[in-house]
């Protein structure tokens, strides 16, 4: 368990008892979120080895939506499977603290050391499909990743630096540009757009 861990559970809570806490908590945001929800729900429920990829039909994974002090940009990666710019994040891999999870894959794959959470609340929900691929010479099949996507901020002026097993390139984009530079069209019309529209919500005052 590291720092980030030890800090907020240092009350002796259950790591995974407080993550799914957090998921029956959460209030969605849309109808994808209600039915994602319950879907998460259920498979946390019901599936074993659901935090760890011994689980090949689905497992969680943590995500971030890494904004700039000022809210107005985002900070993307270009994914090498998906060929994509794309959010930050991956599998939790046995860790029940997605925030730290989060955390953690933000700084592994941007190189920015100084990341924080604007909230410990979950951000949103989501139930994805990864097609079939190849990584590191191994194929690995067609499958779903339990998001959990966090609202982390880092500075504009901490230097980028790629992972080069996981991205070819780290950029900040405007916020309208981050769902643009996607190539994907289901992640820019279902993902990336909730959640800059709820990021403006928040400023707005509306949420």
């Amino acid at each position: 368990m590291d720092q980030i861990q030890k800090d907020r559970f240092v009350s002796g809570g259950n790591p995974a008892e407080e993550c799914c806490r957090q998921i029956k908590q959460y209030v969605p945001f849309n109808e994808q979120e209600e039915r994602d929800k319950e879907f998460l729900l259920e498979c946390l429920e019901n599936q074993k080895d659901i935090f760890t990829r011994k689980n090949r039909m689905a497992h969680m994974t943590a995500s971030a939506w890494v904004v700039n002090a000022e809210r107005d940009k985002v900070l993307m990666a270009y994914h090498n499977i998906y060929d994509s710019w794309s959010w930050l994040g991956g599998h939790a891999d046995g860790d029940m603290d997605l925030l730290a999870v989060a955390i953690r894959e933000v700084q592994e794959e941007s190189g920015v050391t100084k990341v924080r959470p604007v909230s410990e609340d979950i951000y949103s929900l989501e139930v994805l499909t990864v097609d079939g691929h190849w990584k590191r010479g191994e194929y690995i099949s067609s499958h779903l990743h339990l998001n959990v996507c966090y609202l982390l901020e880092a500075g504009e002026e901490e230097p980028l630096q790629k992972k080069p097993d996981e991205n070819s390139a780290v950029a900040w984009f405007a916020l309208d540009e981050a769902v643009e530079a996607s190539s994907e069209p289901w992640f820019r019309e279902h993902v990336y757009k909730k959640l800059n529209q709820k990021l403006k919500q928040a400023k707005s005052g509306k949420m």
